[in-house]
């Protein structure tokens, strides 16, 4: 027999890398490490449904929440702040694939127009991702603006949603390495 004798599977497993830092300057080498590191999962059968894990560390340990999904593609979100009449609260949650646990993709306040950081989403084929927009003066008084987005192989999708505060303008781009259609 000519060539390799063994073979290497990674079924079911995911590697996440992390450096998780407290932020205490404005330089990102001024802040605390609290955690850094990767961690391999490995969730047997354990497909479409969250659970979470501890990751400790030396200053700490950081709860996360996880799902390991079948037939997803990624949705990368990027959301422009404009035209800000004055300054406001926003969180930002995201749902995705019939899951139940709303993940925190922005919590803050905005005092000018901006972009907020891009962040990755795995949606699976037959579902949608909801993002929650809640805006307000105060923590305490929100109103709450919901755009969807069904997943697609490859493209982009726009939606705006038009404030007392400010225009808010999402774009989510889809994109997956199967070679084939999805089921």
């Amino acid at each position: 027999m000519m060539g390799p004798k063994r073979g290497i599977d990674l079924m079911d497993f995911a590697l996440i890398e992390f450096d998780v830092r407290i932020k205490t300057g404005e330089q990102e080498k001024d802040d605390l490490q609290l955690i850094d590191g990767a961690t391999l999962l490995w969730t047997p059968g354990l497909w479409n449904q969250p659970y979470s894990i501890k990751i400790p560390g030396d200053y700490g340990a950081v709860d996360i929440t996880v799902a390991h999904l079948n037939n997803a593609v990624e949705a990368t979100v990027e959301v422009v702040i404009s035209e800000v009449q004055s300054g406001f609260n926003l969180l930002l949650g995201c749902l995705t694939s019939d899951l139940n646990k709303e993940m925190r993709l922005f919590d803050g306040a905005i005092v000018e127009s901006r972009f907020l950081k891009r962040s990755v989403v795995a949606v699976n084929w037959k579902s949608s991702i909801d993002l929650k927009f809640k805006v307000g003066a105060s923590p305490s008084s929100f109103d709450q603006h919901c755009v969807s987005f069904k997943p697609k192989i490859h493209g982009h999708d726009t939606q705006e949603i038009k404030t007392d505060f400010a225009l808010i303008s999402v774009k989510v781009t889809w994109s997956t390495l199967l070679p084939t259609g999805l089921d």
